[in-house]
C-alpha cells in the first residue's frame, strides 16, 4: 500500500535532485537514485511504487531543471500534495505524470502513513480519514491515465482535451 513521505516548506528541485547527479553526470540509469540525497538519504531506496510526497509552501522552487521530476517519475512517485508550487516546477511534474494536488495536509499526515490516491476524484484516504482534494480537470485525467502529456500525444496525436480531428476518429 502507497505511504506518505512528509517534507517542509521550500523543497527546491536541488533538494529533489542534486546538480551534481543530474543524468549526464549520474548517468540516465542512476540518477534517480540520489533523489532528496541530503534531505532524505534513505528516500531513493525505500520509496515503493505509489507513495505520496506531502510538501510545504512553494514545492519545487529554484530552477527549472526537469530531471528532478524525471527522478520521482522513475521511482514511480505517485503524486505530490502540497499547499504551493513553483510554476514551472509543477508544469513539469504535469508533463510527465506525476499528478499534484494543491492543498495543505502537513498538519494532518505522518510519515510512513498508508494511504491510497484516487486521482481522477482527488481523494486521498488514510484508514477511516478521507482527504478531499479538488480533482484534476478533464483534460489532465485523459493524460494521466496514458502516463503522460506527452504519451497522451504520441498515442492519439492530439493534446488532451481537444477533440478528435475526423480522420482521427
Amino acid at each position: 500500500m502507497p505511504r506518505i513521505w512528509k517534507f517542509g516548506d521550500s523543497v527546491n528541485t536541488d533538494d529533489i535532485l542534486p546538480g551534481k547527479f543530474a543524468p549526464f553526470m549520474a548517468g540516465e540509469d542512476l540518477f534517480q537514485t540520489y533523489a532528496f540525497h541530503y534531505i532524505r538519504p534513505e528516500f531513493a531506496a525505500e520509496v515503493r511504487p505509489g507513495d505520496v510526497l506531502i510538501g510545504g509552501r512553494n514545492w519545487g522552487l529554484g530552477s527549472s531543471r526537469e530531471y528532478a521530476p524525471a527522478a520521482l517519475k522513475k521511482l514511480g512517485v505517485g503524486g505530490i500534495i502540497a499547499p504551493s508550487f513553483a510554476r514551472i516546477h509543477y508544469r513539469n511534474l504535469l508533463n510527465l505524470g506525476i499528478p499534484a494536488f494543491e492543498a495543505d495536509l502537513l498538519g494532518s499526515l505522518n510519515d510512513g502513513d498508508e494511504v491510497t490516491l484516487d486521482i481522477e476524484t482527488g481523494r486521498l484516504t488514510r484508514s477511516a480519514d478521507t482527504f478531499q482534494l479538488t480533482p484534476p480537470p478533464a483534460f489532465l485525467t485523459e493524460a494521466l491515465k496514458e502516463g503522460s502529456i506527452l504519451a497522451f500525444y504520441k498515442k492519439h496525436q492530439r493534446f488532451p482535451g481537444e477533440p478528435p480531428t475526423p480522420d482521427q476518429a
